[in-house]
């Protein structure tokens, strides 16, 4: 099966819209320390590029929790990979998430946070799919609200290609 990848948000429109939202995140924390959990791997690319906007001190810390694999489609198992590295108990947390599609990762990932004890928690996501949710999650900060479609670009993935592209694109199957 061939696939190709069809523009949705501009890499232009990308970086704007991190910009907004890392304003909106400064006027809430001011000058608090935020300590960022990037969910890896698709997270890396809007987590820097977030923290490079933020006027706070900030520090960091990476988790890796899986749900897809090699599929298009949330298994629904959700793991996790690899944990933090740093305590958060007291500490500001925000976690900062590629994509919210079923909601079930997110869910699975803050009732573990939540019993680290941190001061907040808080989330950031550059996409949300509202129509895919399955599991009620509260989102702090959304960058895009997007349709239902297999998103790759800016850290995100199909099958491991993609992630590198600057942009936001949709995976069409032939």
């Amino acid at each position: 099966m061939k696939e190709t990848v069809r523009v949705l948000l501009s890499e232009e429109e990308v970086d704007q819209r991190i910009a907004e939202i890392a304003a909106e995140i400064n006027r809430d924390y001011k000058d608090e320390h935020v300590h960022l959990i990037s969910v890896l791997k698709g997270g890396v690319f809007f987590t820097c590029e977030l923290a490079k906007r933020l006027d706070m001190p900030v520090s960091m810390d990476f988790m890796v929790v899986s749900s897809y694999g090699a599929s298009t489609k949330s298994s629904g198992i959700v793991k996790i990979v690899k944990d933090l590295d740093e305590e958060i108990a007291g500490k500001n947390v925000l976690v900062v998430e590629d994509i919210i599609d079923s909601g079930r990762t997110l869910s699975y990932l803050l009732s573990y946070l939540r019993k680290r004890n941190p001061r907040s928690l808080k989330i950031c996501t550059l996409l949300d799919k509202p129509e895919r949710r399955v599991t009620d999650v509260s989102v702090d900060y959304t960058c895009f609200q997007i349709p239902d479609e297999f998103i790759v670009g800016y850290g995100l993935d199909y099958a491991q290609k993609y992630r590198n592209l600057p942009y936001i694109g949709v995976v069409e199957l032939d």
